[in-house]
Protein backbone atom coordinates (compact mmCIF):
# COMPACT_ATOMS: atom_id res chain seq x y z
CA UNK A 1 0.00 0.00 0.00
CA UNK A 2 1.78 3.31 -1.17
CA UNK A 3 1.04 6.76 -0.57
CA UNK A 4 -2.00 7.12 -2.65
CA UNK A 5 -3.49 9.71 -0.79
CA UNK A 6 0.24 12.36 -1.51
CA UNK A 7 -0.24 14.06 -4.60
CA UNK A 8 3.58 14.55 -4.74
CA UNK A 9 4.83 11.92 -7.52
CA UNK A 10 8.43 11.80 -6.45
CA UNK A 11 7.58 10.92 -3.04
CA UNK A 12 5.53 7.92 -4.50
CA UNK A 13 8.34 6.82 -6.66
CA UNK A 14 10.55 6.97 -3.76
CA UNK A 15 8.23 5.00 -1.32
CA UNK A 16 8.51 2.23 -4.08
CA UNK A 17 12.06 1.88 -3.58
CA UNK A 18 13.51 1.93 -6.86
CA UNK A 19 16.26 3.95 -7.53
CA UNK A 20 15.58 5.89 -10.80
CA UNK A 21 18.31 8.92 -10.74
CA UNK A 22 21.33 8.46 -13.00
CA UNK A 23 23.74 10.97 -11.73
CA UNK A 24 23.31 10.33 -7.71
CA UNK A 25 25.79 13.35 -6.48
CA UNK A 26 23.73 15.69 -8.68
CA UNK A 27 20.09 14.38 -7.87
CA UNK A 28 20.26 13.43 -4.23
CA UNK A 29 20.21 16.11 -1.88
CA UNK A 30 22.53 16.54 1.61
CA UNK A 31 21.07 15.10 4.64
CA UNK A 32 19.75 18.12 6.68
CA UNK A 33 21.25 19.00 10.04
CA UNK A 34 17.80 18.46 12.10
CA UNK A 35 17.50 20.16 15.98
CA UNK A 36 17.10 17.45 18.32
CA UNK A 37 15.71 19.86 20.74
CA UNK A 38 13.49 20.94 18.03
CA UNK A 39 12.62 17.04 17.51
CA UNK A 40 11.39 16.82 21.48
CA UNK A 41 9.64 20.04 21.61
CA UNK A 42 7.25 18.89 18.23
CA UNK A 43 6.56 15.58 19.83
CA UNK A 44 5.61 16.82 22.92
CA UNK A 45 2.82 19.14 21.15
CA UNK A 46 2.14 15.74 19.05
CA UNK A 47 1.43 14.17 22.54
CA UNK A 48 -1.15 16.12 23.57
CA UNK A 49 -2.61 16.68 20.00
CA UNK A 50 -5.94 15.32 18.93
CA UNK A 51 -4.10 13.47 16.25
CA UNK A 52 -3.22 11.59 19.30
CA UNK A 53 -5.70 11.30 22.05
CA UNK A 54 -6.54 7.33 21.63
CA UNK A 55 -2.85 7.11 22.21
CA UNK A 56 -1.86 6.13 25.57
CA UNK A 57 0.90 8.01 27.19
CA UNK A 58 2.63 4.26 27.89
CA UNK A 59 2.98 3.45 24.20
CA UNK A 60 3.82 6.81 22.96
CA UNK A 61 6.33 7.47 25.75
CA UNK A 62 7.53 4.27 25.14
CA UNK A 63 8.26 4.19 21.18
CA UNK A 64 8.93 7.96 21.09
CA UNK A 65 12.02 8.34 19.57
CA UNK A 66 15.25 10.03 20.95
CA UNK A 67 16.54 11.34 18.08
CA UNK A 68 15.44 11.92 14.06
CA UNK A 69 16.51 10.91 11.12
CA UNK A 70 17.55 12.89 8.79
CA UNK A 71 18.14 9.96 5.44
CA UNK A 72 13.86 10.55 5.34
CA UNK A 73 13.70 14.42 5.24
CA UNK A 74 16.39 13.57 2.44
CA UNK A 75 14.53 10.89 0.55
CA UNK A 76 10.90 13.01 1.16
CA UNK A 77 12.76 15.48 -1.01
CA UNK A 78 14.51 13.80 -3.66
CA UNK A 79 13.62 15.05 -7.18
CA UNK A 80 15.07 12.24 -9.79
CA UNK A 81 16.73 13.16 -12.50
CA UNK A 82 16.78 9.43 -14.56
CA UNK A 83 13.20 8.46 -15.30
CA UNK A 84 12.50 4.59 -16.12
CA UNK A 85 11.13 4.12 -19.15
CA UNK A 86 8.39 1.50 -19.18
CA UNK A 87 10.34 -1.56 -20.36
CA UNK A 88 13.13 -0.56 -17.37
CA UNK A 89 10.19 -0.69 -15.05
CA UNK A 90 8.60 -3.75 -16.13
CA UNK A 91 12.09 -5.94 -16.66
CA UNK A 92 13.28 -5.64 -12.80
CA UNK A 93 9.88 -6.21 -11.46
CA UNK A 94 8.57 -8.84 -13.99
CA UNK A 95 11.35 -11.42 -14.72
CA UNK A 96 11.58 -15.14 -14.66
CA UNK A 97 12.65 -15.05 -10.93
CA UNK A 98 10.06 -13.71 -9.81
CA UNK A 99 7.44 -15.76 -11.83
CA UNK A 100 9.12 -18.76 -10.37
CA UNK A 101 9.09 -17.43 -7.14
CA UNK A 102 5.12 -16.67 -7.97
CA UNK A 103 4.20 -20.21 -9.19
CA UNK A 104 5.94 -22.27 -5.89
CA UNK A 105 3.90 -19.16 -3.83
CA UNK A 106 0.90 -19.99 -5.79
CA UNK A 107 1.12 -24.02 -5.16
CA UNK A 108 2.16 -23.34 -1.20
CA UNK A 109 -0.44 -21.17 -0.93
CA UNK A 110 -2.90 -22.94 -2.48
CA UNK A 111 -5.82 -24.10 0.44
CA UNK A 112 -5.16 -20.19 1.63
CA UNK A 113 -5.60 -18.36 -1.46
CA UNK A 114 -8.83 -20.91 -2.45
CA UNK A 115 -10.35 -19.47 1.27
CA UNK A 116 -9.30 -15.88 -0.02
CA UNK A 117 -10.84 -15.95 -3.00
CA UNK A 118 -14.22 -17.63 -2.31
CA UNK A 119 -14.36 -15.15 0.83
CA UNK A 120 -13.19 -11.65 -1.15
CA UNK A 121 -14.18 -12.97 -4.81
CA UNK A 122 -10.47 -11.83 -5.95
CA UNK A 123 -8.20 -13.57 -7.92
CA UNK A 124 -5.85 -15.68 -6.53
CA UNK A 125 -3.35 -14.58 -8.82
CA UNK A 126 -4.19 -10.77 -8.71
CA UNK A 127 -3.31 -11.20 -4.96
CA UNK A 128 -0.31 -12.96 -5.76
CA UNK A 129 0.78 -9.63 -8.51
CA UNK A 130 0.62 -7.79 -5.88
CA UNK A 131 2.20 -9.64 -2.89
CA UNK A 132 5.37 -9.96 -5.85
CA UNK A 133 5.47 -6.46 -6.81
CA UNK A 134 5.03 -5.02 -3.61
CA UNK A 135 7.46 -7.80 -0.98
CA UNK A 136 8.82 -9.78 -3.45
CA UNK A 137 6.70 -12.18 -1.73
CA UNK A 138 8.00 -11.65 1.46
CA UNK A 139 11.65 -11.48 0.77
CA UNK A 140 11.93 -7.42 0.83
CA UNK A 141 9.92 -5.57 3.71
CA UNK A 142 12.34 -2.62 4.46
CA UNK A 143 14.06 -1.77 7.07
CA UNK A 144 13.34 1.51 8.33
CA UNK A 145 12.04 1.73 11.88
CA UNK A 146 8.69 3.12 11.40
CA UNK A 147 8.24 5.35 14.59
CA UNK A 148 11.26 6.63 13.57
CA UNK A 149 10.56 7.93 10.08
CA UNK A 150 7.45 8.67 10.96
CA UNK A 151 8.05 11.11 14.12
CA UNK A 152 10.38 12.59 11.83
CA UNK A 153 8.25 13.34 9.02
CA UNK A 154 5.34 14.91 11.68
CA UNK A 155 8.04 17.07 12.70
CA UNK A 156 10.01 18.35 10.06
CA UNK A 157 9.86 19.67 6.09
CA UNK A 158 6.61 19.34 4.60
CA UNK A 159 3.09 17.26 4.66
CA UNK A 160 3.55 16.89 8.43
CA UNK A 161 -0.49 16.43 8.86
CA UNK A 162 -0.47 13.39 6.58
CA UNK A 163 2.24 11.96 8.68
CA UNK A 164 1.55 12.54 12.15
CA UNK A 165 -1.69 11.11 11.47
CA UNK A 166 0.60 7.69 10.20
CA UNK A 167 2.68 8.32 12.79
CA UNK A 168 -0.56 8.12 15.51
CA UNK A 169 -2.03 5.37 13.28
CA UNK A 170 1.20 3.08 13.71
CA UNK A 171 1.30 3.60 17.38
CA UNK A 172 -2.29 2.70 17.80
CA UNK A 173 -1.37 -0.68 16.05
CA UNK A 174 1.03 -1.76 18.33
CA UNK A 175 -1.33 -0.03 21.42
CA UNK A 176 -3.56 -2.87 20.03
CA UNK A 177 -1.14 -5.51 19.96
CA UNK A 178 -1.74 -6.39 16.49
CA UNK A 179 1.98 -6.24 15.48
CA UNK A 180 5.28 -6.24 17.36
CA UNK A 181 7.28 -3.04 18.30
CA UNK A 182 10.46 -5.25 16.44
CA UNK A 183 8.57 -5.77 13.31
CA UNK A 184 7.53 -2.32 12.39
CA UNK A 185 10.08 -1.78 9.90
CA UNK A 186 9.45 -0.79 6.37
CA UNK A 187 9.97 1.91 3.70
CA UNK A 188 11.47 5.43 4.53
CA UNK A 189 7.59 7.08 4.53
CA UNK A 190 5.95 4.11 6.68
CA UNK A 191 4.42 1.49 4.23
CA UNK A 192 5.26 -2.15 6.57
CA UNK A 193 4.18 -5.55 5.78
CA UNK A 194 4.48 -8.72 3.35
CA UNK A 195 1.98 -6.15 0.67
CA UNK A 196 3.10 -2.83 2.33
CA UNK A 197 0.39 -1.23 3.89
CA UNK A 198 0.31 2.27 5.22
CA UNK A 199 -0.26 2.36 9.03
CA UNK A 200 -3.89 4.07 8.33
CA UNK A 201 -5.39 1.97 5.49
CA UNK A 202 -4.10 -0.91 7.62
CA UNK A 203 -6.55 0.65 10.42
CA UNK A 204 -9.02 0.59 7.82
CA UNK A 205 -8.38 -3.01 5.70
CA UNK A 206 -6.24 -5.50 7.64
CA UNK A 207 -8.35 -8.34 8.40
CA UNK A 208 -6.99 -11.38 10.73
CA UNK A 209 -7.45 -14.35 8.60
CA UNK A 210 -5.52 -17.08 10.37
CA UNK A 211 -7.79 -16.73 13.60
CA UNK A 212 -4.94 -16.39 15.95
CA UNK A 213 -6.94 -12.86 16.83
CA UNK A 214 -3.72 -10.71 15.29
CA UNK A 215 -3.63 -8.84 12.39
CA UNK A 216 -0.35 -9.39 11.55
CA UNK A 217 0.62 -8.26 8.10
CA UNK A 218 4.18 -8.87 8.37
CA UNK A 219 4.53 -12.76 10.20
CA UNK A 220 1.26 -14.03 8.61
CA UNK A 221 1.03 -14.42 4.79
CA UNK A 222 -2.39 -15.52 5.45
CA UNK A 223 -3.24 -12.12 7.18
CA UNK A 224 -1.25 -10.10 4.64
CA UNK A 225 -3.17 -11.59 1.56
CA UNK A 226 -6.19 -11.97 2.61
CA UNK A 227 -5.97 -7.89 3.81
CA UNK A 228 -4.73 -7.48 0.36
CA UNK A 229 -7.84 -8.83 -0.98
CA UNK A 230 -9.98 -7.20 0.92
CA UNK A 231 -8.63 -4.20 0.18
CA UNK A 232 -8.75 -4.54 -3.72
CA UNK A 233 -12.69 -5.44 -2.79
CA UNK A 234 -13.39 -2.60 -1.02
CA UNK A 235 -12.03 -0.45 -4.22
CA UNK A 236 -14.28 -1.49 -6.27
CA UNK A 237 -13.39 -5.17 -7.71
CA UNK A 238 -15.15 -7.14 -10.11
CA UNK A 239 -15.23 -10.99 -9.48
CA UNK A 240 -14.87 -12.77 -12.66
CA UNK A 241 -13.15 -10.37 -14.45
CA UNK A 242 -9.97 -9.59 -15.94
CA UNK A 243 -7.79 -6.99 -15.72
CA UNK A 244 -7.92 -6.50 -19.44
CA UNK A 245 -5.79 -8.02 -22.19
CA UNK A 246 -2.62 -7.24 -24.61
CA UNK A 247 -3.97 -6.40 -27.96
CA UNK A 248 -3.22 -6.01 -31.54
CA UNK A 249 -4.25 -2.26 -33.21
CA UNK A 250 -5.55 -1.92 -36.54
CA UNK A 251 -3.06 -0.77 -39.23
CA UNK A 252 -2.74 2.87 -39.59
CA UNK A 253 -4.85 3.37 -36.18
CA UNK A 254 -4.45 6.37 -34.27
CA UNK A 255 -5.23 6.96 -30.35
CA UNK A 256 -4.22 8.37 -27.38
CA UNK A 257 -3.67 6.14 -24.50
CA UNK A 258 -6.49 6.96 -21.84
CA UNK A 259 -7.27 4.41 -19.44
CA UNK A 260 -10.53 6.43 -18.14
CA UNK A 261 -12.29 6.60 -21.23
CA UNK A 262 -13.82 3.50 -21.24
CA UNK A 263 -15.81 1.89 -23.60
CA UNK A 264 -17.74 -1.48 -24.43
CA UNK A 265 -16.04 -4.45 -25.66
CA UNK A 266 -18.73 -3.58 -28.80
CA UNK A 267 -17.01 -0.67 -29.06
CA UNK A 268 -13.59 -1.72 -29.60
CA UNK A 269 -14.12 -4.57 -31.70
CA UNK A 270 -15.66 -2.30 -34.18
CA UNK A 271 -12.96 -0.09 -34.41
CA UNK A 272 -10.94 -2.93 -35.78
CA UNK A 273 -8.66 -3.80 -32.41
CA UNK A 274 -8.05 -7.89 -31.65
CA UNK A 275 -5.73 -9.64 -29.29
CA UNK A 276 -2.16 -9.13 -29.63
CA UNK A 277 -1.98 -12.39 -31.09
CA UNK A 278 -5.11 -12.14 -33.84
CA UNK A 279 -7.95 -13.45 -31.93
CA UNK A 280 -11.17 -11.74 -31.79
CA UNK A 281 -11.52 -9.58 -28.45
CA UNK A 282 -13.73 -11.22 -25.97
CA UNK A 283 -16.71 -10.03 -23.86
CA UNK A 284 -16.09 -11.04 -20.44
CA UNK A 285 -14.88 -7.02 -19.52
CA UNK A 286 -18.06 -5.00 -19.25
CA UNK A 287 -15.99 -1.98 -20.49
CA UNK A 288 -12.40 -0.80 -20.92
CA UNK A 289 -10.06 1.96 -22.05
CA UNK A 290 -6.81 2.00 -24.01
CA UNK A 291 -3.77 1.70 -22.45
CA UNK A 292 -0.52 2.94 -24.63
CA UNK A 293 2.01 2.82 -21.54
CA UNK A 294 4.97 3.46 -24.53
CA UNK A 295 3.09 5.04 -27.35
CA UNK A 296 1.36 3.89 -30.62
CA UNK A 297 4.13 1.74 -31.12
CA UNK A 298 4.52 0.09 -28.33
CA UNK A 299 2.30 -2.84 -26.75
CA UNK A 300 -0.83 -1.66 -26.08
CA UNK A 301 -4.08 -2.80 -23.61
CA UNK A 302 -7.21 -2.60 -22.52
CA UNK A 303 -8.06 -2.00 -19.54
CA UNK A 304 -10.89 -2.53 -17.31
CA UNK A 305 -11.88 -1.88 -13.73
CA UNK A 306 -9.95 -4.62 -11.87
CA UNK A 307 -6.86 -2.82 -13.38
CA UNK A 308 -8.22 0.15 -11.71
CA UNK A 309 -7.87 -1.48 -8.00
CA UNK A 310 -4.30 -2.27 -9.02
CA UNK A 311 -3.64 1.78 -9.50
CA UNK A 312 -5.40 2.69 -6.34
CA UNK A 313 -2.69 0.36 -4.30
CA UNK A 314 0.19 2.99 -5.88
CA UNK A 315 -1.12 5.64 -8.30
CA UNK A 316 1.12 4.77 -11.25
CA UNK A 317 -0.24 2.82 -13.95
CA UNK A 318 3.41 1.00 -14.75
CA UNK A 319 3.02 -0.89 -11.53
CA UNK A 320 -0.50 -1.61 -12.12
CA UNK A 321 0.63 -2.98 -15.31
CA UNK A 322 3.53 -5.04 -13.46
CA UNK A 323 1.02 -6.59 -11.12
CA UNK A 324 -1.62 -7.56 -13.96
CA UNK A 325 1.51 -8.62 -15.69
CA UNK A 326 2.75 -10.98 -13.32
CA UNK A 327 -0.75 -11.89 -12.44
CA UNK A 328 -0.76 -13.36 -16.06
CA UNK A 329 2.52 -15.30 -15.93
CA UNK A 330 2.15 -17.05 -12.82
CA UNK A 331 -1.79 -17.77 -14.20
CA UNK A 332 -0.62 -19.69 -17.22
CA UNK A 333 2.48 -21.07 -14.80
CA UNK A 334 5.21 -20.17 -17.42
CA UNK A 335 8.35 -18.42 -17.01
CA UNK A 336 9.42 -19.01 -20.35
CA UNK A 337 8.54 -15.51 -21.73
CA UNK A 338 8.14 -12.23 -19.62
CA UNK A 339 7.57 -9.98 -22.55
CA UNK A 340 4.90 -9.01 -24.38
CA UNK A 341 3.76 -10.00 -27.96
CA UNK A 342 4.56 -6.73 -29.13
CA UNK A 343 7.54 -5.75 -28.62
CA UNK A 344 8.97 -2.19 -26.65
CA UNK A 345 9.79 0.43 -29.35
CA UNK A 346 13.73 0.47 -28.05
CA UNK A 347 16.60 -1.29 -29.30
CA UNK A 348 18.04 -1.20 -26.14
CA UNK A 349 15.26 -3.26 -23.72
CA UNK A 350 15.70 -3.54 -20.23
CA UNK A 351 17.33 -6.27 -18.10
CA UNK A 352 16.49 -8.87 -15.97
CA UNK A 353 17.34 -8.42 -11.77
CA UNK A 354 19.96 -11.28 -12.94
CA UNK A 355 21.26 -9.48 -15.76
CA UNK A 356 21.68 -6.43 -13.03
CA UNK A 357 23.53 -8.81 -10.69
CA UNK A 358 26.04 -10.08 -13.13
CA UNK A 359 26.76 -6.13 -14.35
CA UNK A 360 27.00 -5.10 -10.22
CA UNK A 361 29.42 -8.19 -10.13
CA UNK A 362 31.44 -7.47 -13.12
CA UNK A 363 31.52 -3.35 -11.86
CA UNK A 364 33.10 -4.87 -8.75
CA UNK A 365 35.41 -6.95 -10.29
CA UNK A 366 36.35 -4.03 -12.52
CA UNK A 367 37.38 -2.26 -9.54
CA UNK A 368 34.49 0.18 -8.76
CA UNK A 369 32.93 0.35 -5.22
CA UNK A 370 29.38 0.10 -5.58
CA UNK A 371 28.59 -1.48 -2.18
CA UNK A 372 26.85 -5.21 -2.74
CA UNK A 373 25.46 -7.26 -5.16
CA UNK A 374 21.53 -6.82 -5.00
CA UNK A 375 20.25 -6.54 -8.54
CA UNK A 376 19.10 -3.36 -7.47
CA UNK A 377 20.33 -0.69 -9.53
CA UNK A 378 20.08 1.90 -7.51
CA UNK A 379 22.49 5.37 -6.83
CA UNK A 380 25.90 3.68 -6.51
CA UNK A 381 25.60 1.54 -9.35
CA UNK A 382 24.56 4.10 -11.44
CA UNK A 383 27.15 6.16 -10.80
CA UNK A 384 29.91 3.48 -11.58
CA UNK A 385 28.29 2.97 -15.43
CA UNK A 386 28.76 6.25 -15.77
CA UNK A 387 32.06 6.04 -15.07
CA UNK A 388 32.48 3.24 -16.98
CA UNK A 389 30.88 4.79 -20.34
CA UNK A 390 33.05 7.75 -19.49
CA UNK A 391 36.04 6.03 -19.29
CA UNK A 392 35.59 4.13 -22.64
CA UNK A 393 34.39 6.58 -24.57
CA UNK A 394 30.82 5.51 -24.31
CA UNK A 395 28.13 8.70 -25.14
CA UNK A 396 25.91 9.27 -23.52
CA UNK A 397 27.23 8.30 -20.61
CA UNK A 398 23.69 8.00 -19.16
CA UNK A 399 24.42 5.41 -16.03
CA UNK A 400 21.55 3.58 -17.19
CA UNK A 401 21.33 -0.19 -17.18
CA UNK A 402 19.93 -1.68 -20.50
CA UNK A 403 20.70 -4.42 -22.81
CA UNK A 404 23.25 -2.55 -24.33
CA UNK A 405 25.30 -1.84 -21.13
CA UNK A 406 25.07 -5.11 -20.31
CA UNK A 407 26.41 -6.89 -23.28
CA UNK A 408 29.02 -4.56 -23.17
CA UNK A 409 30.16 -4.93 -19.52
CA UNK A 410 29.63 -8.75 -19.41
CA UNK A 411 29.94 -10.30 -22.96
CA UNK A 412 27.96 -12.33 -25.13
CA UNK A 413 27.07 -15.27 -23.68
CA UNK A 414 27.33 -17.02 -27.11
CA UNK A 415 31.16 -18.10 -28.04
CA UNK A 416 30.59 -17.22 -31.86
CA UNK A 417 29.61 -13.65 -30.88
CA UNK A 418 32.28 -12.36 -28.13
CA UNK A 419 36.09 -12.78 -29.03
CA UNK A 420 36.20 -12.20 -24.80
CA UNK A 421 34.97 -15.21 -23.62
CA UNK A 422 32.47 -15.82 -21.24
CA UNK A 423 31.07 -13.00 -19.13
CA UNK A 424 33.89 -13.51 -16.37
CA UNK A 425 36.82 -12.95 -18.76
CA UNK A 426 37.17 -17.19 -18.87
CA UNK A 427 37.99 -18.02 -22.10
CA UNK A 428 35.49 -20.81 -23.98
CA UNK A 429 36.55 -23.22 -26.63
CA UNK A 430 38.10 -27.04 -26.31
CA UNK A 431 39.38 -27.35 -23.02
CA UNK A 432 41.83 -30.29 -23.98
CA UNK A 433 43.54 -28.02 -26.54
CA UNK A 434 46.14 -25.02 -26.06
CA UNK A 435 44.37 -22.09 -27.81
CA UNK A 436 45.87 -18.53 -29.15
CA UNK A 437 45.94 -16.20 -26.51
CA UNK A 438 43.06 -13.55 -27.12
CA UNK A 439 43.61 -9.79 -26.91
CA UNK A 440 41.50 -8.15 -23.88
CA UNK A 441 39.11 -5.94 -24.68
CA UNK A 442 40.64 -2.52 -24.60
CA UNK A 443 40.61 -0.19 -21.89
CA UNK A 444 38.37 -3.04 -20.76
CA UNK A 445 39.66 -4.31 -16.76
CA UNK A 446 37.28 -6.68 -17.10
CA UNK A 447 38.72 -8.09 -20.53
CA UNK A 448 41.73 -8.89 -19.25
CA UNK A 449 41.52 -12.45 -19.86
CA UNK A 450 43.23 -14.27 -16.92
CA UNK A 451 44.45 -17.89 -18.10
CA UNK A 452 46.20 -20.71 -16.71
CA UNK A 453 49.63 -20.85 -17.66
CA UNK A 454 50.76 -24.14 -19.11
CA UNK A 455 54.30 -23.95 -17.70
CA UNK A 456 52.86 -23.03 -14.15
CA UNK A 457 50.15 -24.65 -12.61
CA UNK A 458 47.57 -22.27 -10.61
CA UNK A 459 49.66 -19.17 -11.61
CA UNK A 460 47.50 -16.38 -13.18
CA UNK A 461 48.39 -14.06 -15.37
CA UNK A 462 47.23 -11.13 -17.39
CA UNK A 463 50.34 -11.44 -20.21
CA UNK A 464 48.61 -12.16 -23.45
CA UNK A 465 51.71 -13.25 -25.05
CA UNK A 466 52.03 -16.87 -23.20
CA UNK A 467 50.53 -19.61 -24.94
CA UNK A 468 48.35 -21.14 -22.51
CA UNK A 469 45.37 -23.67 -21.96
CA UNK A 470 42.20 -22.96 -21.62
CA UNK A 471 40.22 -24.22 -19.00
CA UNK A 472 36.99 -25.75 -19.08
CA UNK A 473 33.89 -23.11 -18.62
CA UNK A 474 31.29 -23.88 -16.16
CA UNK A 475 28.03 -24.96 -16.48
CA UNK A 476 26.80 -22.84 -13.54
CA UNK A 477 25.90 -19.21 -14.62
CA UNK A 478 26.53 -18.10 -10.99
CA UNK A 479 30.12 -18.72 -10.47
CA UNK A 480 31.82 -15.31 -9.27
CA UNK A 481 35.18 -14.17 -9.64
CA UNK A 482 37.43 -11.58 -7.25
CA UNK A 483 40.33 -9.04 -8.40
CA UNK A 484 43.17 -9.67 -6.35
CA UNK A 485 46.08 -7.94 -6.50
CA UNK A 486 49.35 -10.16 -6.24
CA UNK A 487 52.03 -8.39 -3.68
CA UNK A 488 54.00 -7.42 -7.03
CA UNK A 489 51.14 -5.34 -8.14
CA UNK A 490 49.62 -7.54 -10.61
CA UNK A 491 45.89 -8.43 -11.04
CA UNK A 492 44.21 -11.78 -10.68
CA UNK A 493 40.62 -13.20 -11.00
CA UNK A 494 40.39 -15.78 -8.46
CA UNK A 495 37.20 -17.71 -8.07
CA UNK A 496 34.51 -17.38 -5.14
CA UNK A 497 33.21 -20.64 -4.36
Amino acid sequence: MRLTQLSTLSLLTAAIGLSLTSTAQAARPPAPDLSNSEFQQCLDGLKNSSKFRSVDSFTFNNYRPSQPDPSVIQSLNYQPEFQKDVWDYLSALVDKERVEDGIRAKHQWRDTLRQIESRYGVKAEHVLGVWGVESNFGQTLGKKPLFESLATLSCFDRRQSYFQGEFANALKIVQRGDIAPNDMTGSWAGAFGQTQFMPSTFLELAVDFDGDGRRDLVNSVPDALASTANFLDNRGYRTGEPWGYEVKLPDGYWAASDRKNKKSMSHWRNQGLTLADGRPLPYDLNSAGLLLPAGIDGPAFLVGKNFDTFYSYNASENYALAIAHLSDLITREDSSKTDFITAWPTDDPGISRQQAKDIQQALLDAGYDIGGVDGIIGDNTRTAIQQYQTSRGIFPADGRAGQKFYRTIIGSAAPRQSQYGNQYGQPVGNPSINSQPLNPAPADRMGQLIQRQTTTPNVYSPQPSVQRTIQPASNNGNIRYRRVTNSDGSVRLERIN
